[in-house]
């Protein structure tokens, strides 16, 4: 290649990496209550807020509440604690739960920021899930890694890197590493994967056992349901009071139920949502 050809292509290589953004930086790890693991670049993002509900204001789930609070605080305190799977109905509180205990037990301990960071991955950078345990590994603080709507379907390999990540890689989970969950499936998997597993395979319980041992890395399972309409009145009216909404309580119900039948059930976050079209109605914010 001649030498004026080869000036060319080497200005031209200069050009774009000057008009090239630089990389993201990964946040401070130890700045922040919560993060956002970004699989690509492998970086961190703080979050500045997290969005999220007092632990207080949850209610029809006290044994779930007080079991993850109990493990969480454990955790936060260097003893020995379990990876939790919260799986169940849509809308309950499983997601909420999380972010609320976290919050509840760096402020036991200190925090803002607190020695226990939050860090959630999206369900589909699961397999990048060792470069982020490598980042962490080493830091001083403690990591609650919170992956929410966990499933998997279909071919889905990914679910092999939470294995080995979970116990049964060589090096492990970190000590300084918890690992929360959520799915509407206990089994991580919906039943006609599992079915087809067993219909198709020369072995069909070996097959489907590779799947479904999955959810066997997680100490805790916590189950969630539809609440009842006492418990549904609760959760209302707590809102209610928490965030000043001038409404007579037989009122308060009656709509409740107006909108609980309009969405077909009953659960935290159909209450949330009530509370908000109430609070829109009287011109309040909800601060």
């Amino acid at each position: 290649m001649d030498q004026d050809l080869k000036a060319t292509i080497s200005r031209i290589a200069e050009a774009l990496d000057r008009l090239a953004p630089p990389a993201a930086a990964t946040a401070d790890i130890e700045g922040f209550e919560a993060y956002v693991w970004h699989a690509s670049g492998h970086r961190l993002e703080a979050v500045p807020r997290v969005n999220r509900v007092e632990l207080d204001l949850l209610k029809g789930i006290d044994r779930q509440k007080e079991t993850l609070l109990e493990n969480t605080r454990r955790f936060a305190q260097g003893l020995p604690a379990n990876n939790a799977l919260l799986w169940g109905s849509r809308g309950a509180g499983k997601s909420s739960i999380v972010k609320a205990v976290h919050a509840h037990v760096n402020r036991e301990m200190g925090g803002p920021p607190g020695p226990l960071a939050l860090v959630e991955i999206h369900r589909e950078d699961i397999p990048s899930l060792p470069a982020l345990l490598a980042m962490i590994r080493t830091s001083p603080r403690r990591f609650v890694v919170f992956c929410d709507d966990l499933s998997f379907d279909g071919q889905d390999a990914a679910y092999k890197s939470l294995k080995a990540v979970l116990e049964g890689g060589i090096e492990g989970r970190p000590e300084n590493v918890v690992f929360y969950a959520t799915s509407n499936r206990r089994h991580l998997m919906p039943r006609d994967m599992i079915e087809n597993e067993r219909s198709t395979a020369i072995n069909p319980s070996e097959a489907v056992e590779e799947k479904v041992s999955l959810s066997d890395r997680f100490g805790l399972w916590l189950g969630f349901h539809n609440a009842d309409q006492d418990t549904f009145f609760a959760m209302i009216e707590a809102y209610a009071s928490r965030y000043g909404l001038d409404v007579p309580t037989d009122s308060l119900r009656k709509q409740a139920i107006e909108w609980s039948v309009t969405r077909g059930s009953r659960s935290g976050r159909v209450a949330w949502q009530f509370i908000q079209e109430v609070a829109g109605q009287l011109g309040k914010k909800l601060e």
